[in-house]
């Protein structure tokens, strides 16, 4: 099986492709963060993704998002997979600083898809007072980063949505360029509709042969009715008729 992803909910942009200009990255000392090897993907799945983060991202220009929200209609759509892999591409395709933030708090992941470690992340930086970038990690290429979920707890969870973590958010926009936040699932939890209000907007991750249509309408409805920007819809493993080595030569 073979996977791939469509963007369904475009930003309805012009047409226009738009170089980003390419800025320094914030380079902070390597034996405080040492470097973690970036993600490997290959393939379609990486053209697709690639797609999404050319659409999403450059295509706009100036207008285009920096701080998105991913989350996904249920639990199991591979949200975290794909937060971590866009993530990850648009820090080799521009020059600027990415950061992507775990705050999965019900089901932390992304520090697994890069082999970083865990120990402290945005749990500790909801309780704690040092300077965001005291809790993230650099990853590779040297523009990347990640902030973990960290220690998590019953109060950090209530901290997810609170004035706090409205004040971490500000400043994670203030040190890096571009911020990509995975969230639970909204069938599990709010926490995506708040935190998408705090942020440039929501995409919402999909899983081909799973997600239905009427679950997937009624929240764009709710994300809609509670103010929220979504920026599309990403269809996650999406099956193709014919072989993928034959799909790749189309």
């Amino acid at each position: 099986m073979s996977r791939n992803f469509e963007l369904l909910n475009q930003l309805g942009k012009g047409p226009a492709v738009l170089q980003p200009e390419v800025e320094p990255a914030i380079v902070r000392p390597a034996e405080v963060y040492p470097s973690i090897p970036a993600l490997e993907i290959d393939g379609v799945a990486r053209e697709e993704v690639s797609k999404l983060v050319h659409r999403l991202f450059l295509l706009a220009g100036a207008e285009a998002p920096r701080c998105v929200v991913f989350t996904s209609t249920e639990s199991g759509n591979g949200n975290t997979w794909m937060s971590a892999h866009a993530a990850s591409i648009l820090a080799s395709q521009v020059g600027r600083s990415v950061c992507m933030v775990d705050g999965n708090f019900r089901s932390p992941g992304l520090h697994r898809q890069v082999g970083a470690d865990n120990q402290t992340g945005l749990a500790d930086a909801l309780r704690g007072g040092e300077p965001i970038r005291h809790y993230v990690q650099r990853l590779s290429p040297p523009n990347f980063w990640l902030l973990s979920a960290g220690a998590v707890n019953e109060s950090t969870h209530e901290m997810l949505t609170s004035d706090r973590m409205r004040m971490r958010i500000s400043e994670l926009k203030s040190e890096f360029d571009y911020v990509l936040l995975d969230v639970a699932a909204l069938n599990v939890s709010n926490h995506g509709i708040v935190l998408g209000s705090f942020m440039d907007g929501v995409v919402l991750v999909l899983k081909a042969h799973f997600s239905r249509r009427d679950s997937a309408t009624e929240t764009m409805q709710e994300l809609h009715a509670s103010n929220v920007n979504v920026l599309g819809a990403v269809l996650n493993q999406r099956t193709f008729p014919i072989p993928e080595r034959l799909y790749n030569r189309l």
